[in-house]
């Protein structure tokens, strides 16, 4: 599982280029069982990640283009009558997928938003009474520009809850710059990527994740994080339970990407600006980033 997991973050690197840190998030959302969101700016390479990760998983990929007239039926799907049988018949919405780019989520208006509620947490849609489970894994990475507002819908707080972590790709530096074009010279794109592990081996690879040691004394300490940002006077809204069970799956999943089956402080504190800021309203525009870690310089580590 090791050698696959290896294979997995090389296929990535061919085409996102001097991004390992965020190579190893969305690897930490994928293996931990979660969602991720990646926010930044047009162009440095959101979807190209999202794409290259589905072509290297042996499995379905969809991809929904979130503008403002989309539907929620566009998301989840809907009964179409068939005149030849007499009856409804369910025609199955993008979100059938092992994995699910939400391109521009914030584009989408909150009714079409709201769609996707009850299959990130649940992995599955209620349409008409009936309840349907969608595929298994299912992962879905969703990209926004924080930067654009116009014709945007900032996503609400339950929305924001369901990912497991957010992240930013930033601009790449100038020999990684370099090397994208040298790239493109030699045609290499992401569709020359093969599928290197299957769903199964991902299953199994998430089952070992949470069978990851995680000691009792660095479950207070996640308790500690997650508790103070309730308490914070510079928060309006603290982590929810939901965000607290998400550290300690990510922290996990980062240990095993480590080379370890035990988890340390290390781990907690690489991760809390991933998993926690998009969680919380901070009071007066203050800078999530900035409060949570004045948080973690507060808070004793083990």
């Amino acid at each position: 599982m090791r050698e696959k997991i290896d294979t997995l973050t090389q296929n990535l690197a061919r085409t996102i280029v001097g991004k390992h840190e965020a190579i190893r998030l969305v690897l930490v959302a994928l293996l931990g069982g979660g969602h991720a969101l990646l926010e930044d700016v047009p162009g440095v390479g959101k979807t190209l990640l999202a794409k290259s990760l589905a072509r290297s998983l042996d499995g379905k990929f969809q991809r929904l283009q979130c503008t403002p007239d989309l539907l929620p039926t566009d998301i989840t799907g809907t009964n179409i009558w068939n005149p030849k049988s007499g009856e409804f018949t369910f025609l199955p919405g993008p979100v059938f997928a092992n994995i699910l780019l939400a391109d521009e989520i914030n584009r989408a208006t909150p009714r079409t938003q709201s769609a996707l509620l009850e299959v990130m947490e649940e992995h599955q849609v209620t349409i008409d009474s009936v309840s349907r489970p969608v595929p298994h894994p299912f992962f879905v990475i969703a990209t926004q520009n924080p930067i654009e507002y116009q014709g945007t819908f900032p996503l609400p707080e339950a929305q924001m809850d369901r990912f497991m972590l957010s992240l930013s790709l930033g601009y790449p530096g100038a020999t990684e710059e370099l090397e994208m074009l040298q790239n493109l010279q030699k045609g290499m794109s992401f569709t020359d990527l093969q599928p290197c592990i299957t769903l199964d081996e991902v299953a199994e690879l998430r089952k070992i994740c949470s069978q990851v040691r995680v000691e009792t004394s660095l479950q207070q300490y996640i308790l500690e994080l997650v508790r103070s940002t309730r308490q914070d006077e510079e928060i309006t809204l603290g982590v929810s339970p939901r965000g607290t069970v998400a550290l300690q799956k990510a922290t996990q999943a980062l240990a095993f990407l480590s080379g370890r089956d035990y988890a340390i402080p290390d781990d907690v504190k690489f991760l809390v600006p991933h998993v926690l800021c998009h969680r919380l309203i901070a009071r007066g525009g203050r800078n999530p980033r900035t409060v949570i870690d004045r948080i973690l310089r507060s808070v004793s580590i083990p």
